[in-house]
């Protein structure tokens, strides 16, 4: 595209409004799986078990308390959008071959940094392979906060492989793990980043073979187990501290995720009750000619009442359980990054200790310790800036997604008492017509 690029708005968690993640139509999730069947990459679980501590420690206690104007006084103040690099995932499809039957998503980029040789690109992407660029940037940036993807799981004969709401809730976790990437000030300048919007799938095969090799990846994942079984002898109080609410946020995040499937379950199968319940009336009311003008404002609201259902079941669907559930992945994001700074200390803390009891290579060693510590110094400094960045998001994040579904939830019920209050006034004005029309 020539010339200058639009500026997108951004909402509370620094991704356009506009996402195309909210563009298509809302579908129903299932009420029997929540977690859809895949490919060999495909399958995204929604269930998890804790015990549900005091969310007050990172919610704020006090709402507002005008319903309708809640969601109005929940305000975030954003940053100035100075964003350069807006990212879609859309337009899925699927591949079979004599091997394997996967599916791919178009991931359209456009920007104006100068690094890059064109203002817009265009390539398809399988799950594998931002599975591959997660990997890069984790490797690269071992102490910084990587956002999430959906998990890589799968269940054969759960439900109907490759469909459709999978596929639609897939793309749009994809869509916003790309745009938090590209919102991050460190991750979005990443050459692995760059690589993975601008090459065609010959070009980023060939990328991708220049990682370290089997052994050394062996190696270093024995490096990093001897680590952590021997632990660190002193974490600063800050990780402490941080490691604490991780573990606190992971319990609270995964039983409030847990129930949250539970309730829009639930919700589900009285949709799907209230379906048929209204044209049962409907019918009865053409048998029953006295009864007739009842029965059948009775189906009339049965079936606003559904309408109205299925909106507030979108509204869950797409505002509320993608929030939660990915807060959920990101608590187990951080376990791994503590896991990651814990290594590096442990690492630093072992070359001490061969320090402190041998005198061979003593000059190797100091150099090595140095270097170390200039390492656990720069892990720590990454990680404390990112943890603050990703509190302050978390907390938008989450009191939006909170106020929104507590302002649906107050429009839906306020809905369905107007359309039984209305049923309720017609029948008492024809009740008391009746008498008056009785009279000789």
């Amino acid at each position: 595209m020539e010339g200058e690029l639009p500026a997108a708005p951004r909402g509370s968690s620094g991704l356009p409004a506009g996402d195309a993640s909210g563009d298509s139509p809302c579908a129903l999730l299932p009420a029997e799986a929540l977690a859809l069947d895949g490919d060999e990459d495909d399958l995204e679980v929604f269930s998890k078990d804790a015990s549900l501590t005091d969310m007050n420690s990172s919610l704020s206690p006090t709402m507002p308390t005008s319903p309708l104007s809640m969601i109005n006084q929940v305000k975030f103040e954003d940053e100035p959008d100075l964003r350069d690099l807006f990212i879609t995932v859309d337009d899925p499809e699927s591949h079979v071959t004599t091997i394997e039957t996967f599916i791919t998503y178009r991931v359209a980029t456009q920007t104006s940094r100068g690094e890059f040789d064109s203002s817009e690109f265009e390539v398809r992407r399988r799950y594998q392979d931002f599975l591959w660029l997660k990997g890069k940037l984790e490797e690269a940036h071992p102490t910084l906060i990587i956002p999430p993807l959906p998990e890589k799981f799968v269940v054969k004969g759960m439900v109907e492989r490759f469909n459709d709401d999978f596929i639609e809730t897939r793309r749009r976790a994809l869509n916003k793990f790309l745009n938090r990437i590209a919102d991050h000030p460190t991750l979005t300048f990443s050459e692995d980043l760059k690589v993975f919007l601008t090459a065609q799938a010959g070009e980023l095969s060939a990328h991708k073979k220049q990682g370290p090799g089997l052994l050394s990846k062996v190696g270093q994942t024995v490096r990093a187990v001897a680590l952590s079984m021997r632990g660190v002898r002193s974490r600063p109080e800050e990780f402490v501290e941080m490691n604490d609410f991780i573990e606190a946020f992971s319990q609270k995040m995964s039983l409030i995720d847990k129930i949250s499937q539970r309730i829009y379950k639930e919700e589900r199968e009285y949709f799907d009750e209230m379906k048929e319940y209204g044209p049962i009336h409907a019918l009865w009311s053409e048998s029953e000619e006295d009864l007739a003008d009842t029965l059948g404002g009775v189906a009339s609201c049965l079936d606003r009442c559904c309408q109205a259902t299925e909106r507030r079941l979108c509204g869950l669907s797409e505002a509320l359980l993608p929030v939660v559930h990915e807060y959920l992945l990101y608590s187990e994001m951080l376990m791994g990054v503590m896991k990651r700074r814990d290594h590096i200390q442990a690492e630093l803390e072992s070359k001490a200790e061969a320090l402190t009891y041998r005198k061979a290579d003593t000059d190797l060693l100091t150099e090595e310790i140095g270097k170390l510590e200039d390492k656990v110094e720069c892990a720590n400094t990454a990680l404390r800036a990112d943890w603050e960045r990703w509190k302050q998001n978390m907390r938008n994040d989450i009191k939006s997604a909170f106020a929104d579904t507590a302002e649906r939830n107050i429009h839906y019920y306020e809905q369905c008492l107007a359309t039984w209050e209305s049923f309720l006034a017609a029948q008492t004005d024809l009740y008391a017509k009746e008498p008056s029309e009785d009279k000789p």
